[in-house]
């Protein structure tokens, strides 16, 4: 049992103003730590106290309603409800219940407590073993543009805790502690696993790979593996969503007069057609070509057209382009230049 000496928040090694998330993280590391099957001998009668502590210091500071008693009371808490009442009869004058820290009572079995935080034994555990789920590991993973469009296999380097081979968790050998693990009854093992990360993931994001995080203890069920998704950039193809941008080139002459040029897709390329007139910035759709969407469809490709002028012009190319400057055409600055005297009168 906690003490009022000890409290449950220093049983879990966290601060009074804890969130949830951060208990149960620290649960779930505190358990590993202590775990009663990791240990043999006088070693395993002490931590099977620990873990009951624990359980006790969890099962009150998880529940958000035995939280807030706990908190008022301390270890008295059991008995808010009855507590408040008499104090109430009493006019108000009875003071507060001991300083937060105390523990409550506790009759229950511990191991239904950690059966019900972690969905069971597990499978293969023992009647008097506590099955401890593994935590989720994450890692990043690079994927290109193409990779994206079609889903790719890749192999993905863990480094997972696992019990020492050498003291079997005790972290004692002859009376010692043991130089393999350095006394702390686990040691970091390798692992390489192949995983398929669908097709049309986006940046950013992340994919989960059930069961392929760390392994459960005494029989729990093995944490998830989140695969945090960075799209490399691409020169040519920009992502936004599940839509693929692309800037198409094309000479003066064929965004004026119209043509048949090819195109990038992320597959192979295709032709299209500059419509007559097109104007330098405006848009081609190509539908479908973009990359899966969850609902099974695709997005689009679409090509935004920049007019770029050749490198050098030949003599005949310099006269027909002075031909064409002799032509009755607008001021192309036109609106611009209105649009500045109306801004600055």
């Amino acid at each position: 049992m906690a003490t009022a000496q000890r409290g449950y928040y220093d049983i879990l090694g966290v601060q009074r103003d804890a969130s949830a998330d951060d208990i149960k993280k620290a649960f779930r590391r505190r358990a590993r730590e202590i775990h009663p099957d990791l240990h043999t001998g006088a070693k395993k009668t002490e931590m099977e106290k620990k873990f009951k502590e624990l359980n006790e210091a969890h099962e009150v500071l998880s529940d958000p309603d035995k939280r807030k008693k706990y908190d008022q009371y301390g270890q008295n808490w059991e008995q808010a409800e009855a507590y408040e009442k008499a104090r109430q009869q009493a006019g108000g004058h009875a003071g507060r219940g001991g300083a937060a820290g105390g523990a409550g009572g506790f009759s229950g079995d511990f191991g239904d407590i950690f059966e019900t935080f972690f969905g069971g034994r597990g499978r293969g555990g023992n009647a008097t073993g506590f099955a401890v789920d593994g935590e989720d590991l994450e890692t990043d993973v690079e994927l290109s543009i193409r990779d994206v469009a079609a889903g790719v296999s890749r192999r993905i380097d863990l480094t997972e805790r696992v019990t020492c081979k050498a003291c079997g968790g005790s972290a004692i050998v002859r009376g010692r502690p043991c130089v393999v693990c350095g006394g702390t009854g686990t040691q970091t093992e390798k692992r390489t696993i192949e995983v398929r990360i669908p097709a049309g993931v986006q940046h950013d994001t992340r994919v989960r790979i059930a069961g392929k995080g760390q392994p459960g203890v005494n029989g729990g069920r093995p944490g998830d593996l989140y695969l945090r998704v960075h799209i490399q950039a691409n020169g040519v193809f920009r992502q936004k969503g599940s839509d693929i941008h692309v800037t198409l080139p094309v000479w003066p002459w064929e965004a004026a007069l119209g043509a048949d040029v090819m195109a990038p897709t992320l597959a192979e390329p295709v032709k299209v057609k500059i419509p007559a007139g097109s104007k330098a910035d405006s848009k081609l759709r190509l539908k479908g070509k973009g990359l899966p969407t969850a609902a099974g469809a695709h997005g689009d490709l679409f090509l935004k057209l920049k007019i770029v002028m050749p490198s050098g012009l030949s003599d005949e190319e310099r006269a027909l382009y002075e031909q064409l400057s002799q032509g009755r055409h607008g001021d192309p600055r036109a609106e611009i230049l209105a649009a500045s005297r109306r801004h600055s009168s």
